[in-house]
């Protein structure tokens, strides 16, 4: 009521005063108002401080949860407006939201951001409509509205507030913000936004007159005034049973600490507190419901004190325990069977039960998480079949379907041959979809009615980066597709009933990122109005609405009101000036976003926006439309949640404010006229709104508090005492609909509707008797009912002409001979368009005979979309056939290992062939289509390889300086396939060689110790080793033998020869007394064991003179080989073993010189050297092994190539790293006994 005060002439100076504070008074209502309307931008950046007020989480109280979404499907609006502030994960909205039942609901919290009501505050339109947020790589999901959230969450605005919203599954929840469960369409999560303070409200608290005030009651939950955290549940169906649960999470410990149970039996006037009935000391964490029974109530308690359930039949009244062995991440209830639910565990495991989670059986493992979904009836052969996505390795996953209580590798099925993207399965009405990357580009699946899978047919350059399915309802896909020049807007597509074929039905459409990575596309499916969508469009960086009657066909800007709130003219001109909508809807089924509208109520829509441009977050005021979006209305300047009442006979709305309130506004006639009611005598702070589940929607709940530690105050309302009576016939009358066109076209989708509708004179309730009756008649077939076929775009005349890049003559190639197909003329019938006759002949598809054609466009590839294989494993090949006769067409597949494959026609492998490679190797495999009419051929290049699981560089361990020494890298397995060597020889570290051999041939001008590194690359393997080489210019060595119990005890492996060089190396030194650093020692590879030690002159002595280093060498090899030939040089290996070394061969190894000069030593150097090699040609026929002197030469790499030719498919590889060794043996040897040019020189031998 309004405030008013009265004049009285002998009170002048109390006038004059009186006057002063009023003035002052309205200058600051009046500052306020214009700073709201002119300077929003305040606002807003208030709005994001408070979201962002504790981010790290580091106060105990600084956190708070936002609404949630309403089910595990989606809701009818894809997106958030584009520029509004509420795109930072504004309250309800669906990219704050966990899936499935991963929460029983919105959580009521006293530290709430926005108070929002879905226009059925009873009822979820969610349930209703089959539209989803998935992304085919991607995260969100849909289930069909089984698993709907079973309780509306809400959170007090106390200090424990935080600016950080997010929504999560259960547990996730508990390690940040807890507080979700599951449940059903009765749930909620409801919170408060802070928003401005109104004069109206602040008058409110003065002198009042009269005021209307409502039926209601409040009641306090008394003991609870430090829970923060509170989830309610309505059954609703004409029941009076509310179950609330409050709780106080502590930030500090991440966890529950106290939780309470209320339950209430009369629509919410009083409760009863629980907690004895389910434990005093129990501490319950989340709420589900069953969505197909309301009397079913599931309670989890906190995992941190107890993992189990308990669960109720009598809509909360009583209670047994059961306990868990797994702790739940996420529900999803089956849709109809009222016992069934699937359970996803923290461990990637998948539960199921049938009992109502009595029991549970362990279904699966490894199940990529919100990828698994409940069988279709009609479409899946049994109602308990599960579709599921498991994963197989980091990029790799299975589809796979799975019988509930039988889940074995024998009665598994996989719809989808071969491997899918991770993250990417998308079950949803009568689709299944899936991704593929080939080469860094994903190639999309679909499949209809359970039928084989077929790549969706995008126009062809679109090139997708992104891709998300938005709606499968009416037997066709809407998909948003970002395309590669796309950065923050999607275009939308639209499929014919296959889901295969698209076409372009809107660009750059708006889209915002969630906070999950979940994209929100601005596109608004409109309640009770069959074809009808709003979406907001980036034209030249301006974004503007547009409204569309037939299923994206045409779309046209909205018309702005001609008067504002105060009866204003507004000068708004299409097409530079019209009204602009924020489109983003609460997630949850039971809070408002920033547009509403209802089945029950077809034609009224109710949103928030602002005329002119472009869409801006300012100056946002609430518009409503009664004939679906003809012409609009200002109902508020200010942010108001509008709900709807009695089916949409009455609207309420509640003033968005920070302040405590004690009224809200009624309106019977469509939003004209506002009444002002009071519901409390004392102003309360609002955290949420509750309204009764169902269609009626006539009893309300308003959550809140008194102040910010007081305790929670649940405000009961009756709305059945403000209308006079029931509705009559009389009460109705007819309404037409029509678009926004020129001439208001009747005509839409096909048909004229007429709806009957409540007179807005009209004062009395509707019930839950009325339903939405409508009449309608068709119509002929017009241009406007057709929309363009794949491959044709419009062109500026209307008309749908090919693209550029399209052939008519290529929709016929699943034609067979006889048969007759679908010519296109062009066009197709908008999906769901019932119009008759008219210009359908004309635009119509007409059959024509298949025409026979020789096969064109032969594909072959392999299932996984690669062209490599590995050894041993099954390859599946596919092959298509783009034109000609493909049951006519025989194909004939050549593996290019020696064996072929014929097949009669090409619908006989659809199912793909298989192949197994017994060797490594590139294999050149060519699959042939031929019929009478000629051939067609095409090739691939399949590269089959095994794992590489060790290798070993064989160097010599000392080398001559400046002469060429070979380095040879041994695999094993010896053939892998196609492999690199990458080679760090010496100093030159940075610049490494890269080779395909896996030999190279190098030299060292310094000498030194050089290292010599190689790593071996061979597919997704790479493996390295380092020998490091002694490099000198004059040295002798000679090998060494060892008493035969050091055999016994030698494994044959790098480390322990290194050790043994070691010990063998002190030995010599302390029977010898000679230098440590004249002394090099190398174990050889290989049994029986052996070894050679080198010695190096003294510079000092010798001058660098052959002659002296000659003399200087002999003395110190007389001296080892002395000690030697005394059985001197012994060590012992361990306690009981002691091992004698022994000189291998008593002749001396001539002399190393690389000088130019010839003398007669040397030449007789030369002959000892000819005489060994000899001699080890003996050795090698006889296959024995002589100890003796060993001969290092430089000789030419004559090694085989490293991979296998296909012509040889039989060769075997080594079976053991014993056959490794003993194949290092063979090289060594092999080296050894070849023809070598010796110059003065022995070159040193290789060296394990």
């Amino acid at each position: 009521m309004e405030t008013g005060s009265t004049f009285c002439p002998k009170w002048h100076s109390a006038l004059w005063l009186l006057l002063l504070m009023m003035l002052s008074f309205f200058h600051a209502a009046k500052a306020e108002i214009t700073c709201r309307s002119c300077q929003p931008g305040n606002k807003w950046r208030a709005r994001e401080l408070l979201l962002n007020f504790d981010t790290s989480g580091s106060s105990a109280g600084l956190k708070r949860e936002v609404l949630g979404r309403g089910d595990g499907a989606a809701g009818r609006a894809r997106a958030a407006g584009g520029g509004s502030r509420r795109l930072r994960c504004a309250a309800g909205s669906a990219d704050c939201a966990p899936d499935e039942a991963e929460y029983t609901g919105p959580r009521l919290g006293r530290n709430t951001r926005s108070l929002r009501a879905n226009g059925d505050i009873g009822e979820s339109e969610f349930a209703k409509t089959k539209v989803s947020y998935v992304k085919m790589s991607g995260q969100r999901r849909s289930s069909d509205g089984a698993g709907l959230p079973s309780a509306v969450s809400l959170k007090r605005r106390t200090r424990r507030n935080s600016g950080k919203d997010e929504a999560r599954s259960p547990r996730a929840a508990r390690r940040q913000d807890p507080g979700e469960g599951t449940g059903s369409a009765a749930a909620r999560r409801v919170t408060r936004s802070e928003l401005r303070r109104s004069g109206e409200e602040r008058r409110a608290a003065g002198p009042r007159q009269e005021e209307l005030k409502l039926n209601s009651s409040t009641f306090a939950l008394t003991g609870d005034s430090s829970h923060n955290q509170a989830m309610v549940h309505w059954s609703g169906q004409n029941s009076s049973v509310i179950l609330m649960l409050t709780k106080l999470f502590d930030f500090n410990l991440n966890s529950v600490t106290e939780s309470s149970l209320w339950r209430s039996t009369d629509y919410g006037a009083t409760y009863q507190k629980l907690n004895d009935k389910v434990g005093a000391k129990t501490i319950l964490s989340y709420l589900y419901v069953s969505p197909n029974n309301k009397r079913k109530i599931m309670l989890l308690t906190d995992p941190d004190v107890e993992s189990s359930l308990l669960i109720s039949s009598d809509e909360g009244a009583t209670y047994q325990k059961y306990r868990l062995n797994f702790y739940i991440l996420s529900l999803l209830f089956h849709p109809e069977q009222e016992d069934w639910i699937l359970a996803y565990s923290h461990d990637q495991k998948l539960y199921s039960s049938v009992e109502f989670g009595r029991r549970w059986q362990l279904v699966h493992e490894r199940v990529a998480p919100n990828r698994f979904y409940w069988s279709k009836m009609g479409l899946d052969k049994e109602p308990g079949l599960i579709h599921l996505e498991t994963s197989i390795s980091e990029g790799q996953a299975l589809y796979v379907t799975c019988k509930l209580q039988n889940c074995t590798d024998a009665n598994k099925g996989k719809p989808f041959p071969g491997y899918i993207d991770p993250n990417s399965l998308v079950v949803q009405d009568e689709y299944v979809f899936v991704q593929v990357s080939t080469a860094g580009r994903p190639i999309y699946y679909v499949s209809a009615k359970r039928d084989v899978f077929t790549p969706m047919k995008l126009p062809k350059y679109t090139l997708p980066k992104d891709l998300h399915v938005i709606s499968t309802d009416e037997n066709r896909v809407v998909a948003a597709v970002q395309e590669w020049n796309q950065n923050e807007t999607y275009n939308l597509y639209v499929s014919d009933t296959s889901g295969v074929y698209y076409t372009l039905a809107l660009e750059n459409v708006v889209s915002s990122m969630g906070h999950e990575g979940n994209v929100m596309v601005n596109l608004y499916e409109v309640a009770g109005i069959k074809g009808m969508f709003l979406a907001n469009r980036k034209t030249d960086n301006q974004v503007k609405t547009h409204i569309t009657y037939n299923r994206g066909r045409d779309w046209r800007l909205l018309q702005a009101p001609s008067k504002d709130l105060r009866g204003n003219n507004i000068h708004c001109v299409l097409p530079y000036c019209s009204l602009h909508l924020h489109l983003q809807v609460s997630a949850n089924p039971y809070t408002s976003g920033n547009i509403a509208s209802r089945e029950s109520a077809p034609g009224i829509i109710v949103a928030s926006g602002s005329f002119g441009s472009e869409l801006t977050p300012s100056n946002v005021s609430v518009y409503i439309t009664s004939d679906a979006g003809n012409t609009w209305r200002q109902i508020f300047d200010e942010e108001y949640a509008v709900l709807y009442l009695d089916q949409g006979g009455a609207l309420v709305a509640i003033r968005h404010t920070p302040l405590p309130i004690r009224h809200l506004w009624l309106s019977f006639d469509e939003g004209r006229q506002w009444n002002k009611y009071s519901f409390t005598n004392t102003p309360l702070f609002v955290d949420g709104v509750l309204g009764e589940p169902g269609e009626e929607t006539l009893i309300m709940t308003i959550f809140g508090h008194v102040s910010h530690r007081s305790e929670w105050q649940l405000v009961k309302i009756d709305f059945r005492s403000i209308f006079n009576r029931r509705c009559t016939e009389a009460d109705y009358q007819t309404w037409h609909l029509h678009n926004q066109g020129p001439q208001g076209e009747p005509c839409l989708m096909g048909v004229k509707r007429i709806y009957r509708k409540l007179k807005p004179t009209s004062r009395c309730v509707m019930g839950k008797m009325y339903s939405v009756s409508m009449t309608s008649g068709l119509c002929e077939c017009t241009e406007a009912d057709f929309e363009c076929d794949y491959g044709y775009e419009r062109r500026s005349n209307g008309n749908c002409s090919p693209a550029f890049w399209f052939h008519p003559s290529s929709m016929s190639r699943s034609c067979t001979t006889g048969m007759t197909f679908l010519n296109s003329t062009g066009y197709r019938k908008v999906v769901s368009n019932n119009c008759t006759a008219g210009v359908s002949v004309e635009y119509t598809a007409r059959r024509r005979q298949c025409p026979v054609l020789a096969p064109k466009g032969l594909h072959l590839v392999t299932s996984e979309g690669t062209v490599t294989a590995t050894l041993g494993i099954n390859v599946t090949f596919l092959v298509f056939l783009e034109e000609g006769d493909g049951a006519r067409t025989s194909i004939n597949l050549d593996f290019g290992d020696g064996h072929a494959l014929t097949y009669s026609n090409v619908s006989s492998i659809e199912d793909g062939i298989k192949h197994i490679y017994r060797a490594v190797g590139i294999y050149r495999v060519i699959a042939t289509g031929e019929n009478s009419l000629g051939s067609e051929a095409a090739m691939l290049y399949l590269h089959v390889t095994c794992q590489l699981e060790y290798i070993h560089l064989s160097a010599p361990f000392v080398a001559v300086r400046n002469k060429e020494v070979n380095l040879t890298a041994v695999l094993w397995p010896s053939q892998v396939g196609t492999v690199t060597y990458i080679w760090w020889i010496g100093n030159n570290t940075e610049q490494p060689v890269i080779t395909l051999e896996g030999s190279v041939a190098c030299m060292f001008s310094r000498e030194g110790i050089n290292t010599v590194t190689v790593q071996v690359s061979a597919g997704n393997t790479i493996l390295q080793d380092r020998k490091t080489i002694a490099v000198h210019e004059y040295f002798r060595s000679h090998l060494l033998a060892f008493s035969s119990n050091l055999d016994d005890h030698n494994p044959d492996v790098a480390e322990w020869r290194l050790d043994v060089s070691r010990v063998i190396k002190n030995s010599l030194i302390q029977a010898t007394a000679v230098r440590e650093d004249k002394l090099l020692v190398a174990v050889l590879p290989g049994v029986p064991t052996a070894a050679e030690f080198f010695l190096l002159p003294d510079k000092q002595l010798t001058e660098g003179k052959p002659e002296k280093t000659a003399a200087h060498l002999d003395q110190l090899s007389e001296v080892l080989l002395s000690a030697l030939n005394q059985n001197l040089v012994q060590f012992t290996l361990r306690p009981g073993v002691q091992v004698t070394v022994y000189a291998a061969h008593l002749s001396a190894a001539p002399l190393v010189d690389t000088s130019e000069n010839h003398s007669s030593s040397a030449m007789l150097m030369l002959l000892s050297v000819v005489v060994v090699g000899l001699a080890v040609f003996v050795v090698y026929k006889f296959k024995r092994k002589i100890p003796g002197l060993n001969v290092y030469a430089q000789m030419q790499n004559e090694k085989e190539q490293e991979m296998m030719s296909p012509a040889n498919p039989t060769e075997a590889t080594p079976g053991s790293q014993r056959d490794l060794v003993h194949s290092l043996e063979i090289l060594d040897t092999e080296l050894n006994s070849r023809p070598i040019e010796v110059k003065w020189s022995r070159v040193g031998q290789n060296q394990s």
